[in-house]
């Protein structure tokens, strides 16, 4: 029997015992409402925190397991019925193989890249993985031992060299991953998977086969980019990336690839700089993950979550460090915000700052009325959030992984609105006028613009991350809805719609069931912003000889429309997408 509660109390579907179940945890967060359990199958309304779920079970240790690879499609087990104009693929990618013979990746972020595959036709869904055939992988299964270093996991060099041969191994600089293991996204006609580096790989989106491996160096001035690129409806790519700037300062580059054109040359052959933001700290970037973008802005915030160039180019050959090794914090930066002029490349002059916190995914970001309204999911504090994502703490017992997330800074979804005008007469004043927004922006002496946000989700070890959007229509736009996956002391547990006017929240949840970042897709006569369905892939390790499953719900209530269930485990995916037929 499935229950659909916003108030996420899923453990019994009984609404009696269910509700009791509430009122005791209305007593734990007392300042926060709760509303009386639906039928089992329904959905509701509510606004405030979810109740606490457990998971005793562990079943949530299924996600960080090694799978094989699919020769050929399998057809999926469909329930409901799949609407009919839901015709495409759901492609996403994630960490498929988490050992390499003996040798085991030791983060999230190692395991070797596995792209999937949901293809939808004619009410009928199959399913089909293959592993991306980067430099990293091939090299792997060749040598059969971890080759080359991964974000938390040091490649030791080759033990059956001689001791002269694996010392001057050390001296040959930094060899970066191509493990294209978080995100696909568009250029013109082609796909690519893509991790953080410089190197993104070229795939075939409909047989999943690896192409090849492309150097954003050879196009651009970047050290890498981000896996979270804007692309606009014409087919344009925006991306950040940081870079050598004036004087070998650190810098951060926003990069433009424009949409294809008649004469069908490849868009990486016109990539251009389109403006440089100077960084914090000459020598330390911050880590990057996303950005913000609007029809006439750009907006990128610095973290104090700090790269250590020094350590990176010199510990790591020395010293047997990994990426994880470089990462510091600095304690007494902050945020800082940086805005620039989209179409004239021009930064604006303006010191945005706020209290410190790790920033991962940018929710959405509009202009109104001389304001810059910035949604984000952040993680308050300045301690690196992935320092609590190796697999030993996520493949743990349910205590152990809870009393490590106590530790961890928490989450909360935020909204900050920059002023993009002011005058110096204002110090000491909130410049922020806008009427439906409790965030501030206060002139300071120092000209610089203190920021406080308004808070839209928040919830004690509840995460609302991995947003989407109605992106087509409303990216860059003002707007009402967002989808998350819901993380419970880090493990997903729940598929969230919040309304980021209201914050009323909607919440699928089932028992033991562990879901996937919600992709929005939009009906194609829509006329509303919610008219669409919301894609998840949702492992199930309880359920029996079906263990996963493609759920669909309805976008508006998040109520469940159809589930294509397959015979095999699928491992954690980050991100992906989805491309119409």
């Amino acid at each position: 029997m499935r229950c659909l509660l916003s108030c996420c109390c899923f453990s019994f579907c009984t609404p009696k015992i269910s509700c009791c179940f509430c009122l005791l945890s209305s007593l734990v967060f007392e300042s926060h409402s709760f509303v009386l359990p639906a039928p089992p199958g329904s959905c509701q309304r509510r606004s405030g925190v979810p109740c606490r779920v457990e998971h005793p079970a562990g079943g949530y240790k299924k996600l960080f397991e090694t799978v094989e690879e699919l020769s050929s499609p399998v057809t999926a087990h469909v329930t409901g019925r799949i609407p009919t104009w839901l015709r495409g693929s759901l492609l996403r990618c994630g960490p498929g193989l988490f050992e390499v013979g003996a040798e085991p990746f030791y983060h999230l972020f190692d395991g070797q890249a596995l792209l999937h595959k949901f293809d939808f036709k004619e009410g009928h869904v199959t399913y089909h993985r293959r592993f991306v055939r980067t430099d990293a992988y091939v090299r792997a299964m060749t040598e059969k031992r971890i080759v080359i270093t991964e974000f938390g996991t040091y490649a030791y060099p080759d033990p059956c060299k001689n001791i002269f041969s694996r010392f001057f191994s050390y001296f040959k600089g930094v060899e970066v991953t191509d493990n294209a293991l978080v995100n696909v996204y568009p250029v013109g006609e082609d796909y690519y998977a893509c991790t953080e580096t410089n190197f993104i790989t070229k795939i075939n989106p409909d047989t999943l086969e690896t192409i090849k491996q492309v150097d954003l160096c050879k196009y651009v001035s970047v050290n890498g980019a981000t896996a979270h690129p804007h692309v606009e409806n014409d087919g344009t790519v925006y991306n950040i990336g940081n870079c050598f700037g004036k004087n070998f300062s650190l810098a951060y580059n926003i990069i433009r690839i424009p949409p294809l054109q008649a004469d069908k040359e490849d868009p990486m052959n016109k990539s251009e700089v389109v403006v440089q933001f100077p960084c914090s700290d000459r020598f330390k970037p911050s880590y990057v993950h996303s950005f913000g973008l609007t029809p006439n802005y750009i907006v990128f915030v610095e973290t104090p979550v700090k790269i250590n160039l020094l350590k990176f180019l010199s510990s790591w050959s020395l010293w047997g460090a990994n990426y994880m090794d470089c990462f510091e914090s600095n304690e007494t930066m902050g945020v800082w915000l940086h805005v620039a002029e989209k179409k004239k490349g021009r930064l604006l002059n303006i010191k945005y700052r706020t209290s410190a916190f790790n920033l991962f995914h940018h929710i959405n970001t509009f202009e109104d009325n001389g304001f810059l309204i910035v949604d984000l999911c952040t993680w308050k504090g300045f301690e690196f959030v992935y320092n609590y994502l190796y697999l030993a703490n996520l493949r743990a017992n349910w205590d152990e992984v809870k009393k490590q997330a106590e530790k961890a800074p928490q989450p909360e979804a935020r909204r900050y609105v920059l002023p993009l005008r002011f005058d110096k007469a204002d110090t000491g004043k909130n410049l922020v006028t806008l009427p439906y927004t409790t965030a501030t922006a206060t002139l300071r002496s120092d000209e610089t613009i203190w920021l406080e946000p308004e808070v839209i989700f928040s919830g004690p070890r509840h995460a609302f991350e991995f947003p989407q959007i109605n992106y087509k229509k409303y990216g860059g736009k003002p707007y009402t809805y967002t989808y998350g996956l819901g993380l419970n002391h880090f493990v997903p547990d729940r598929l969230c719609k919040l309304n980021v006017k209201t914050k009323e929240t909607w919440v699928w949840q089932e028992p033991d069931s562990y879901p996937s970042e919600p992709i929005f897709v939009s009906h194609p006569d829509a006329l509303e912003e919610d008219d669409g369905v919301v894609l998840s892939i949702v492992i199930s390790p309880g359920s029996g000889p079906k263990p996963a499953y493609l759920l669909i719900l309805n976008a508006k209530d998040m109520s469940e429309v159809a589930r294509a269930e397959v015979e095999v485990n699928i491992p954690v995916t980050f991100h992906g997408l989805f491309k119409r037929a």
